[in-house]
């Protein structure tokens, strides 16, 4: 591990000299690349010395101990040593946590994709009870929610809602409530009183530049039509909306949310960008074979990953079996110590990983 880090300190050294230069700060593109690496690996370095520092501790301790003939400052230094032995397990612990290699993609932004699935309409409320849940959740996060396109439901709700997120470590964060979302409760519409379940699926999908993919204009289609939605004297008289098909994959996109056409093509081509680096993902994984499958961290639109009970106030997340009695601030935007959980988790199937590789 302590090569480990030297490696990573000598990186940080070189990184503080280049993003100096002259010929850095000249070319944006690498700065922004530069910045990031640097306060990325700083805050390895930090904790590095914060080790370094223990260590030093601890051999000034043993030193005490074996040249101090005093009783007093025996039990001084063997006193220190019970503390610090401690103190250097949980660090190393923290830093083997740190050295894990990142997503690439978790600092990125979202395109966020809520859809109403099996329950009829009361599939649509809950899609809309999800959409508020994320919007409170962003909130708290200090993040930015901007709605690009959505289909009302006929009671409520939303048959489909796509938003972007951004802010720091969005996807990181985020990327763990890709599945389906199961409710379970009694429906106003139910005058029998039964409990009904109904389900939404979410897809969480970073928020693709040109640099990470290219698209060749001369395969886009283009359609504008009328929005359907809010948005003043604009509705149903402007041809402000925007619809983009993907002529090789089939794909159809469309924004609605802007009265300015520029801005909702612009919307429409990062759902795009972000809905084809998917395919591509896929495929590359399907093709490798040796994509690691989390269990916690795959993503699968497919996979059931939480329960939300009305009756008993119960929600469980059943990749790693935890369930919390507090189902009305979960619906709030309480939704942080599951995500604390699920990267807590994550991370102990990679550290696991990590040393039966080594």
């Amino acid at each position: 591990m302590i090569d480990k880090l030297e490696a990573i300190k000598e990186r940080f050294d070189e990184v503080a000299q280049l993003i100096i230069l002259p010929e850095t700060m000249g070319d944006m593109k690498r700065y922004s690349k530069l910045n990031k690496e640097y306060k990325e690996l700083n805050k390895i370095v930090e904790k590095y010395n914060e080790y370094k520092h223990l260590l030093e501790n601890i051999d000034s301790a043993k030193s005490l101990l074996e040249t101090e003939k005093d009783p007093d400052f025996r039990d001084m230094a063997k006193a220190e040593l019970d503390d610090l032995y401690p103190a250097k397990e949980a660090m190393e612990e923290e830093i083997r946590t740190m050295l894990i290699p990142k997503d690439p993609n978790d600092s990125k932004n979202i395109i966020l994709e809520i859809r109403a699935g099996a329950g009829g309409d009361e599939a649509s409320i809950f899609a809309g009870d999800l959409h508020r849940m994320y919007q409170r959740f962003a909130e708290v996060k200090g993040w930015r929610m901007e709605l690009i396109d959505y289909t009302d439901g006929t009671s409520g709700g939303y048959k489909e809602i796509i938003c972007s997120v951004s802010g720091e470590d969005v996807y990181g964060m985020m990327k763990y409530e890709s599945g389906v979302h199961r409710v379970q409760r009694v429906p106003a519409t139910e005058t029998q009183g039964r409990i009904h379940t109904s389900v939404a699926s979410v897809a969480v999908l970073p928020e693709m530049e040109e640099v990470d993919v290219e698209i060749n204009m001369n395969d886009i289609r283009k359609d504008t039509f009328c929005s359907s939605g809010p948005g003043g004297q604009s509705v149903n008289t402007t041809y402000s909306a925007i619809r983009l098909t993907h002529i090789p994959t089939g794909l159809v996109v469309q924004c609605q949310d802007e009265k300015s056409q520029i801005k909702n093509f612009d919307k429409a081509l990062k759902v795009l960008r972000s809905r084809l680096y998917e395919i591509e993902l896929e495929k590359h994984n399907q093709e490798v074979g040796a994509q690691r499958r989390s269990m916690v961290g795959s993503g699968d639109r497919s996979d059931k990953i939480r329960t939300y009970n009305y009756p008993q106030s119960r929600v469980t997340d059943h990749r790693i079996g935890m369930t919390v009695y507090n189902l009305p601030a979960v619906m709030d935007g309480d939704i942080g110590d599951f995500i604390d959980q699920l990267r807590l988790a994550d991370n102990a199937e990679r550290l696991k990983e990590g040393v039966m590789s080594e």
